[in-house]
């Protein structure tokens, strides 16, 4: 069974096929069960991008494959394979490693979602925060949505949850304004998204663990007091909300959006490859609609970075974005631009090397986690269409990055880690944004 499947119909009756799951199975069930005994592998493919690309486009052909592989290039490539689809893998000719014996396990350690208990207000009382037992597990989107919400009623004067637009299959992409004492869009703004890429769990909580400090933190922390005063932000934790709900119904490690196109052989767009700016440079995408890196077929023709793109001009046009970040895992990467050229370079590189180094230095003293930071393309390989080089050229944004969160690979369990880890990896990250909003 292909991962990529043309319509999510077939993509349902091949998964019932596969794994034998009742209609009543858990959604756990239906995630793990796709990928019971899948093994994950290694491949060793040095610094010759063309051998990664070759090596890539021969596992989007395998049948029952799927590539781990994260927002950029490595010297290595992670990939999960069904038993049978070993020998297939191996005449690839490539070294490899197992680093992971069973992927459905891991799937079945993340636990089942639990449901949010929100916050009641009482008569007469401000709205309390949301409790912090919201980061003791994933949630499903609406549950996300209710934190943002709850987080607003606790910061009613200095915040408003709002709807940037409306994903390919209806769904809101939501969000939360917070400022400080100027008042509502009277300061620069930082401007976060998260989860663009759909199976990459950690980011939301994790943003939105930042979010919850900004708030809480604003009348007991003076370093929050003063963020806040300076900047308005404007935080999206989910931008692929249609993705994002499939990974939880149906297939755990699926990345791009759910666009259906005409002709083509698989669905979804890599919404972080279609950014209408440096779109086709050769080897920065793709161009096979089975490709976890394809591109569309046109700049900017995804709904989702189309509601992006006119958040991100609105947003600018009435306050100016000073700082973006377009959060991703895995990796332990602070990625500046440039990622479609390796000679170009952006503006106040310098300057933005000075203050990832100081994130980098602040997220180890947290949790001990090495970070490693630079240009995309010239500290992995080169990207096209994506959205932190869109930033840095159109919008011309001071600092227009790209994270990527724990764990630094697939052997740590990649982009399927257990929710134990939402708390340390919002924390690390918290304190590398107070170390650069300190020194910045």
């Amino acid at each position: 069974m292909k991962f990529t499947l043309s319509s999510a119909a077939a993509a349902v009756a091949a998964l019932a096929t596969l794994t034998g799951a009742s209609p009543t199975a858990s959604p756990l069930e239906k995630r793990a069960g796709m990928y019971d005994g899948y093994k994950v592998y290694q491949l060793d493919v040095g610094s010759d991008a063309a051998k990664y690309d070759a090596v890539t486009a021969a596992i989007n052909q395998m049948p029952s494959a799927v590539s781990l592989a994260c927002d950029d290039r490595h010297d290595h490539i992670d990939v999960a394979v069904s038993p049978d689809s070993v020998a297939t893998l191996e005449a690839l000719g490539v070294e490899m490693k197992l680093i992971n014996e069973d992927l459905g396990r891991d799937i079945r350690a993340e636990g089942e979602t639990k449901p949010y208990v929100r916050t009641i207000k009482k008569r007469d009382e401000a709205a309390p925060l949301p409790d912090m037992s919201y980061f003791d597990s994933y949630h499903v989107l609406e549950e996300h949505f209710a934190f943002l919400e709850d987080l607003q009623a606790a910061f009613p004067d200095n915040s408003e949850t709002f709807v940037a637009g409306k994903s390919l299959e209806g769904r809101d992409i939501m969000g939360i304004h917070l400022w400080g004492k100027a008042g509502k869009g009277k300061n620069e703004a930082v401007v976060w998204h998260g989860t663009v890429h759909a199976r990459e769990w950690i980011t939301a909580p994790t943003v939105e663990y930042m979010a919850y400090k900004l708030v809480s933190g604003y009348l007991k922390s003076k370093c929050s007091v003063n963020i806040l005063d300076q900047y308005d932000f404007y935080i999206i934790p989910v931008v692929n909300p249609d993705g994002f709900v499939y990974t939880h119904t149906t297939n755990r490690l699926w990345r791009k959006n759910r666009q259906v196109r005409t002709g083509a052989s698989c669905v979804g767009t890599d919404v972080n490859r279609n950014w209408p700016n440096q779109w086709d440079i050769p080897g920065g995408s793709s161009t096979n609609s089975c490709s976890e890196t394809y591109r569309g077929e046109a700049p900017g023709d995804t709904p989702e970075n189309k509601v992006l793109v006119d958040q991100l001009m609105a947003v600018n046009a009435a306050q100016g974005v000073k700082f973006y970040v377009d959060w991703h895992s895995y990796s332990q990467l602070i990625l500046l631009p440039y990622g479609y050229s390796c000679t170009a370079v952006a503006d106040g590189l310098e300057r933005q090397m000075e203050l990832a180094g100081g994130v980098a230095a602040a997220i180890k003293a947290t949790n001990g986690l090495d970070f490693v930071y630079g240009p995309t393309c010239t500290t992995i390989y080169q990207t096209a269409g994506g959205s932190n080089d869109w930033v840095a050229d159109v919008l011309g944004s001071e600092l227009p990055w790209a994270f990527e969160m724990r764990p630094q690979g697939a052997a740590e369990g990649g982009f399927v880690i257990s929710p134990d880890n939402i708390v340390p990896s919002g924390e690390e990250i918290w304190a590398g944004m107070k170390d650069l909003f300190k020194n910045w």
